[in-house]
């Protein structure tokens, strides 16, 4: 290695002189000093270097208990022999190529790691876009290459302080050596010297880690217009789902009260009930049930919960004897009987024409009342004397059923579908694919109802509840929405957020850009970007106003990001006292969405199509 620039004669036989003092051998070579001497750091071999000199330069100095060892004016370097096996340490932590530290206009010491570029973006992409987290080769591939043209655009950003980039978010986060994964390293090494170019310059390749479900145009966040960095939805032109279809046609009902009768009938099927149409209409569900088919339902409920059949009279069909049976059928004895007392019953039976309702069978209805399993009539009746419609002789049936867990249905969390088949997560969190029977029963909740549907669509995150048929495939599948809808970013645990601020914390906090205008009083949105970003905000004060705009809203309010809605809590005396923010996204929201590049490869999008997704007109190209 070599030690010093260009030196005099006389200069060098100094160094050296000083050099085998401090027990390094060193022997001069045309104008330079060359020494030679392995030392250890970390346990690590290494060789001491000195790089050329460059700005800023100070002495630096390395001293022992005898005194001064070693100083130079130029940077010192740290290097490895063998990188692979012992690479140079710098915290306890390996690095890539060599350690380069100087002293700072500060009087204090810069380290530098000074790495080739490939190397570099190893050691970024697996702190970037996690490989565990969101392990999609297409998505890292797509990291890689932006984080490539990100380094090559900012080059020498920082060089009056002796170095090209910062390892922070300011910059991209990179942590060498021991942050590197298998998955990110095959990504980098696959994109080997591409970068994403406009008009065949290399792009600023700006990417925020949720966008939200869409980015924005750079100068609504940055205040400089950026052809390739405009507002795009964090999705691409088809949003491919996947679809889950049956061949049975949907229940036939006009009737709102009658929607969640279509799935009680349909979970009853799935048990092998008799006497049951697979497809159910409003006429069908409010007829009077029969004896013949109450004793039917009856002695499926009592095979199913593993009774007796319940012995039944002519009056079945009726609600006091109706809820006696299937308290029978369901338990092998008149639980309410012995839980509820007279006073109980009585206390429950809270409708007209409760006198109406037999002894023997009161504790069984009123049960039923409680539980919410047997409803009453619009006007606060039971009609006990009048035969129970099927609609209602079923729904008791099923919900009694369920809460007992004896229709076996089973729940999980939609995944990201592979081969056709539906990917369910338990919740102990193990994926198993799943397939789902041609003629099972489907439904899809539209608000606080499931509906029966021909046909539902999942992107993954969705809760579901299902039962296995005999055959291991399901017959039934229940779909809420996911919770984080359907955007590419849907991944993310920052897809959705809340933050509580008081008065005080945003008065804190925006007190540089407030200054003036007294006590904050209230919050208002003056304008928004194409992706909705808040992108002015106005302070309103007891002695004026002042706005915050661009891509200040989000740090001077210390919130994840700008794509926000503001609600406001209020005190006795209708003052605010908090202001509440509900947004979407963490980061600045401009360029790639990290996590939406991976929801958009578990798609089948390639690294180059999320590229130019969201980037607008640019290109790939190959430097090397």
């Amino acid at each position: 290695m070599f030690v010093g620039g260009k030196l005099s004669r006389e200069e060098a036989e100094e160094l050296r002189a000083r050099l085998e003092t401090a027990g390094i051998d060193a022997t001069i070579e045309g104008q330079q000093t060359i020494a030679q001497k392995q030392v250890t750091v970390n346990n690590s071999p290494v060789r001491l270097t000195t790089a050329r000199p460059a700005s800023p330069m100070r002495e630096v100095v390395a001293s022992s208990g005898t005194g001064k060892v070693f100083s130079s004016s130029a940077p010192v370097a740290f290097a490895s022999d063998d990188e692979k096996t012992a690479p140079v340490r710098f915290n306890d932590r390996p690095y890539r190529g060599r350690i380069e530290v100087f002293t700072n206009l500060r009087g204090t010491l810069t380290v530098v790691n000074e790495l080739g570029l490939e190397d570099y973006v190893r050691g970024v992409v697996a702190n970037e876009l996690s490989p565990g987290g969101y392990p999609a080769l297409e998505a890292q591939k797509a990291q890689a290459i932006a984080a490539r043209t990100y380094a090559l655009k900012n080059r020498g950003q920082f060089m009056s302080q002796g170095f090209d980039i910062l390892p922070t978010t300011r910059s991209q986060v990179y942590r060498g050596l021991t942050s590197e994964n298998p998955l990110s390293t095959r990504a980098v090494d696959e994109t080997r010297g591409i970068i994403a170019t406009y008009q065949g310059e290399p792009i600023n390749a700006l990417y925020t880690s949720t966008c939200g479900g869409r980015t924005e145009d750079a100068e609504k966040i940055f205040n400089e217009a950026v052809p390739y960095l405009r507002a795009h939805e964090c999705s691409g032109e088809t949003f491919d789902r996947f679809v889950i279809r049956t061949s049975r046609e949907p229940a036939e009902l006009q009737d709102d009260a009658n929607v969640v009768l279509a799935r009680d009938v349909s979970l009853l099927l799935t048990q092998n009930f008799g006497t049951l149409r697979d497809r159910v209409s409003d006429s069908w569900l409010s007829a009077d049930a029969t004896v013949s088919e109450v004793r039917n339902w009856l002695a499926n409920v009592a095979r199913v919960a593993r009774q007796p059949v319940p012995p039944t009279g002519e009056d079945v069909n009726r609600p006091p004897a109706f809820a006696t049976a299937l308290a029978l059928a369901v338990f092998g004895e008149s639980r309410a009987g012995t839980l509820l007392n007279d006073a109980d019953a009585d206390y429950l039976l809270a409708v007209k024409d409760a006198r109406d309702v037999p002894a023997p069978n009161r504790a069984d209805l009123a049960m039923l009342l409680r539980d919410g399993h047997l409803s009453v009539y619009p006007d606060a009746t039971l009609r006990p004397r009048m035969a129970l419609s099927r609609g209602r002789a079923l729904h008791a049936i099923s919900r009694i059923l369920d809460a007992r867990n004896l229709l076996q249905l089973q729940k999980a969390t939609a995944r990201p579908t592979s081969d056709g088949q539906l990917i369910l997560r338990s919740s102990k969190g193990k994926d198993q694919p799943i397939r789902v029977n041609p003629d099972a029963f489907l439904f899809r909740y539209l608000g606080e109802r499931p509906y029966a549907v021909s046909s539902v669509a999942l992107v993954g995150g969705e809760p579901v509840t299902y039962h296995l048929a005999a055959n291991g495939q399901i017959d039934f599948l229940e779909v809420k929405p996911a919770v984080n809808g359907a955007a590419a970013d849907r991944f993310s645990p920052f897809a959705n957020w809340t933050r509580g601020l008081s008065v005080a914390q945003v008065q804190a906090r925006l007190a540089r850009a407030a200054r003036g205008i007294g006590s904050i009083v209230d919050l208002r949105v003056a304008s928004r970007g194409a992706s909705h970003r808040v992108t002015d905000l106005e302070i309103v004060g007891t002695n004026g106003t002042a706005h915050v705009r661009g891509g200040r809203i989000r740090s001077a309010l210390g919130l994840r990001e700008q794509l926000f809605v503001i609600d406001r809590e209020y005190d006795e005396n209708g003052r605010v006292n908090e202001f509440v923010f509900t947004g979407r996204g963490w980061g600045h929201g401009v360029g790639m969405c990290q996590v939406g590049a991976y929801g958009l490869a578990k798609q089948g999008w390639t690294a180059e199509q999320i590229l130019k997704t969201y980037y607008t007109g640019v290109e790939l190209t190959r430097m090397y």
